[in-house]
């Protein structure tokens, strides 16, 4: 089956920004001026964190990543702009390890106000808190602060960089890399995804408020388990899904946060760094994947930072221990975090994550990819 023909409606899902910065640690061109100039030019950065930075500009210490994917359409510019995933990577103080926590977009929080696009705060899920920063101009900077301001009134985690990727960004990263290995660690229905008696792309299920409905006549594409090599169309569809996962939304989590660290294994593996031609397309299609803000701090300061860091010693830790701790609320499903949740990011704000992890070793995901 082909590049299917790609979904105004995707999702812009999200690539951990050490994918790029572990990335140019790793290659060895931090030495080299014309390099880092040629890699770390072509990022687009932009202030998005405004009143969500962290107080002290310094790249010592342990640091903290905002990582936001944007449902975001070409084709609906004036339309809502939710958070379709919300993700933070911690790197302790000893810049050696990174461990990403992902953030269910069905939370119920507290979201303050925003004079800057006319919000007047209040209780909803948080994935809303973007297009509520979003709105009168303000724009995605905008979304971006208000998010980072609600999670920071959560979790009291504070930020020292932040970073937007978007679908097309994401694409063309994996075909650099010539897509992804992945063990795949469930069976996956794809929703989005599927093909006709003539092996022309359908949509295989229509979504409804009841939930996705199938299609007669076509088939979707199915991910069954096991290690295998994905495509990058099949990538972005695989890690988008979670209509049809038993444990819904946790299980896409799960799956983005494994994509994430094979992204990074392969790119970091001797294929790339011992190809030239390849290294430079893989580096250029990373430094293109993203709006990035480094909090007053240089992206040359960011890649010496996170030099030490590799795909071995990146930890993905589930919130609410990956399980449904749902609740309704004003007819809306939402999602209730757990007191041992919030233990979590604190132990994020304190650095004493790898304490943590060693009382809590389930809330570990598994790593296989």
């Amino acid at each position: 089956m082909g590049d299917p023909i790609p979904d105004r409606r995707l999702p812009r899902l999200l690539i951990v920004l050490g994918v790029l910065l572990m990335l140019v640690s790793a290659a060895g061109i931090t030495g080299s001026r014309v390099l880092l100039h040629r890699y770390t030019g072509s990022i687009d950065q932009q202030p998005l964190l405004g009143d969500a930075a962290a107080p002290h500009v310094s790249i010592d210490g342990p640091l903290n990543l905002l990582l936001v994917g944007i449902d975001e359409r070409d084709d609906d510019p004036d339309g809502e702009h939710n958070a379709d995933s919300i993700m933070i990577a911690h790197i302790p103080a000893s810049h050696d390890a990174a461990y990403l926590v992902s953030v269910p977009r069905d939370s119920y929080v507290s979201i303050p106000a925003f004079s800057k696009s006319g919000f007047d705060g209040g209780w909803d899920k948080i994935n809303a808190a973007f297009p509520d920063g979003y709105r009168n101009g303000t724009g995605r900077a905008g979304g971006f602060e208000l998010l980072a301001l609600t999670i920071e009134r959560l979790t009291g985690i504070s930020f020292n960089g932040g970073a937007i990727v978007d679908f097309a960004g994401f694409k063309s990263l994996v075909a650099a890399l010539g897509g992804v290995d992945m063990c795949v660690d469930e069976k996956t229905v794809s929703v989005h995804i599927g093909h006709d008696a003539r092996g022309q792309y359908r949509m295989p299920y229509d979504m409804t408020d009841a939930g996705p409905i199938p299609v007669p006549g076509v088939t979707p594409q199915v991910y069954e388990p096991g290690c295998q090599h994905l495509a990058d169309w099949q990538a972005l569809d695989y890690v988008r899904q979670r209509e049809l996962l038993p444990d819904g939304d946790y299980g896409r989590q799960r799956h983005q946060q494994q994509f994430l660290k094979a992204v990074l294994k392969q790119a970091t593996g001797s294929g790339v760094l011992t190809n030239p031609a390849k290294l430079d397309q893989v580096l250029r299609a990373a430094g293109q994947a993203m709006t990035f803000d480094g909090g007053g701090l240089s992206v040359p300061d960011w890649l010496f930072a996170l030099r030490d860091v590799r795909s071995g010693a990146v930890t993905m830790l589930k919130t609410n221990g990956g399980t449904f701790n749902s609740e309704m609320i004003n007819g809306k499903a939402t999602e209730i975090l757990s007191d041992t949740s919030l233990q979590l990011f604190a132990a994020v704000r304190e650095d004493t994550v790898p304490s943590f992890v060693v009382a809590h070793p389930d809330w570990v995901s598994n790593d296989d990819a």
